[in-house]
């Protein structure tokens, strides 16, 4: 079966990095483009960062450029986000997820996500 599963999150104060993974397995990684998405406490599901198959090109929210930077291995089955100049509203609960299918479809959160909080 699918499987995401998010680690890396931390208590951090702002400014700090942290650099999140998801392990994936079940379904050939290496086919499907990946995102990342996060929902902050007592909010909705904000997609944040997406990146295709091969890992060419890359997408962000507005509110994240020029601070995180997705990439990903696919011999290693790994997908990385990783977070600098953190803002406290940076902290959520953070997704991985996959495309429902390789060419098209709605996106899929299977993990139970790593959590970032930032404060001071």
């Amino acid at each position: 079966e699918v499987q995401l599963v998010e680690s890396g999150g931390g208590l951090v104060q702002p400014g700090v990095s942290l650099r999140l993974s998801c392990a994936a397995s079940g379904f050939t990684f290496s086919s499907y483009a990946m995102s990342w998405v996060r929902q902050a406490p007592g909010k909705g599901l904000e997609w944040v960062s997406g990146i295709t198959s091969g890992g060419k090109y890359t997408y962000y929210r507005d509110s994240v450029k020029g601070r995180f930077t997705i990439s990903r291995d696919n011999a290693k089955n790994t997908l990385y986000l990783q977070l600098d100049s953190l803002k406290t509203e940076d902290t959520a609960m953070y997704y991985c997820a996959k495309p429902s299918g390789i060419y098209a479809g709605y996106l899929e959160v299977w993990g139970q996500g790593t959590l970032v909080t930032v404060s001071s």
